[in-house]
């Protein structure tokens, strides 16, 4: 693998373990303040105040012209992210972390094989073969071992 290639991938990586970090981190607030959306709105505040400092530092500002021509639908990432780590919160006291963490991906990857079948959100085009079939079907045999486990 091309080493500039590895970047990514190593940031990804470490990106996935965040997110495993960030449940347990999340049931501790739910739990001290009574609720997965308290938690989540904590949550969502440290995370903004963190992307806004280093925003700043970034030194890109590019007003805001290129927002306008932006579909609604543009804007909805954030609930998207929100509603995943109030669930995570609510779930995963109730499920365990790794069940939480693999049926989450298996959730993932069904709905980015379809984005990427159709195209959608200006993705490219990728149709799904029998290759990305199996690899999705070992997936979710990868959530059912470990909820049995």
């Amino acid at each position: 693998m091309n080493p500039a290639a590895l970047i990514p991938v190593l940031l990804v990586l470490l990106a996935g373990g965040m997110l495993a970090l960030q449940a347990p981190s999340n049931v501790m607030l739910a739990k001290a303040g009574g609720s997965p959306l308290l938690a989540a709105l904590i949550s969502f505040a440290v995370g903004t105040l963190a992307l806004l400092v280093v925003w700043l530092f970034s030194g890109n500002r590019p007003g805001t012209a290129p927002f306008g021509s932006l579909p609604w639908y543009a804007w909805l990432g954030g609930m998207y992210g929100a509603t995943y780590v109030a669930i995570a919160a609510f779930a995963a006291p109730r499920i365990g972390l790794a069940s939480l963490i693999t049926i989450g991906i298996a959730g993932q990857i069904a709905m980015a094989l379809w984005l990427d079948h159709h195209g959608a959100l200006g993705l490219p085009r990728a149709p799904l073969s029998a290759m990305r079939a199996a690899g999705a079907l070992l997936v979710v045999a990868g959530v059912v071992l470990v909820r049995r486990g």
